[in-house]
């Protein structure tokens, strides 16, 4: 009598914990039972969710239309019927995002699955915040590459037309020296201002290129929901294969190269399939590389090098701008790296980066222990 009481004393010991854990927790949860029965929920969830005490012992079929999110309940059925932790990113009919983390509750004793444990996680001004990043990133690098290529070039010729002024007879021309000088000094000013504007990156907080040691996981992560939208729309299959995760390299731009690449094998998938893609990273030599394969529609050989020059659209079903490729080009040919391209007509295409191996910690045939798919 007494071990008996003693066991629902400990029984009574944990349900007042876990009533004091959903009470207090700060993050929205649902317990569903496997029958489909609404069990329990947290505060915040009756807040995010508009859920009521006379919610609990009904059917989640009867409440779905809470969440704005019409696979929720195929969704926790697939982790009762497979015991599998399911993680993916959920948009709500009204345009929120979610981290949604399905959890199998499983009785230890049966060894089986006698529910599911439901968290979401409010991810929108995240996800708004990585899209305004890109949308920076691209302006910023697009006007630096317009500064160096577009501006700097006529004014060359600019000075060298002064040189040439300056050789010119000045018979009868006794206003011509200070005219001369007038336009050197100008020319001097605007070299001024661009030499400003290119180390803008230097000095600006936000624009800041330093290096350090990154996850590619945690970048492939940002990209993924930065483009949470489209992979949605699109059915995309995003998979990864890390012989070698940490790479020195500055933080915004991995991640531009990431998404551009990742957006155009989403932009340009195959009419007649979902897309898949494949994200790869090992060393090869004095390189890091970085590999994205894709099954999309594939480029003809003859334009494999115009897609890296400035504002070149070689299709124009789909939006764009012609410069993601020329930035991606870019960037990697000033680190000291290259990129190389390989393509088939309806089959799908694969982007290979070389980046300078900075890291003295790996080297080619040393992998680390995060491989992941």
């Amino acid at each position: 009598m007494q071990d008996k009481n003693s066991k629902i004393s400990e029984l009574i010991e944990l349900n007042d914990e876990l009533e004091n854990y959903f009470r207090n927790t700060i993050i929205p949860q649902l317990f569903v039972d496997s029958n489909l029965v609404l069990r329990k929920f947290t505060p915040p969830a009756m807040k995010q969710f508009k859920l009521h005490q006379s919610d609990i012992g009904k059917s989640i079929t009867e409440v779905k239309d809470n969440f704005r999110f019409p696979s929720i309940v195929d969704n926790i059925e697939q982790v009762i019927n497979t015991g599998e932790l399911l993680e993916k990113e959920i948009q709500t009919i009204d345009m929120r995002w979610f981290q949604m983390n399905i959890l199998p509750y499983i009785v230890m004793q049966e060894n089986k699955t006698n529910g599911v444990i439901i968290t979401f996680i409010d991810i929108t001004s995240r996800i708004r915040d990585l899209k305004e990043q890109e949308k920076l990133i691209m302006e910023h690098e697009l006007l630096l590459d317009t500064i160096s290529h577009d501006i700097k070039t006529p004014l060359t010729s600019l000075g060298l037309t002064i040189e040439m002024l300056k050789k010119v007879p000045e018979k009868g021309m006794e206003k011509f020296p200070v005219l001369l000088e007038k336009i050197e000094t100008g020319l001097l000013k605007i070299k001024g201002i661009i030499i400003d504007l290119t180390d803008a990156r230097k000095t600006e907080h936000h624009y800041k290129a330093i290096e350090e040691l990154l996850d590619i996981e945690q970048i492939v992560e940002d990209v993924r929901l930065t483009l949470a939208s489209q992979i949605l729309e699109s059915n995309a299959i995003i998979k990864w294969e890390v012989a070698h995760s940490e790479i020195v390299f500055v933080r915004r731009k991995l991640r531009s190269v990431l998404y551009n690449l990742i957006n155009n094998s989403i932009k340009y998938k195959s009419a007649g399939r979902e897309p898949k893609i494949l994200i790869k990273t090992y060393i090869e030599g004095d390189y890091f590389v970085l590999s994205v394969s894709d099954n999309g529609r594939g480029i003809a050989e003859d334009n494999l090098e115009k897609i890296f020059k400035k504002y070149e659209r070689i299709a124009n079903d789909v939006e764009g701008t012609g410069v993601g490729l020329h930035l991606v080009k870019e960037i990697v040919n000033l680190s000291g790296g290259k990129i190389e391209v390989e393509s088939e007509l309806d089959k799908g295409t694969v982007f290979r980066i070389y980046l300078k191996n900075q890291n003295p910690n790996i080297s080619d045939g040393a992998a680390d222990s995060s491989n992941k798919t």
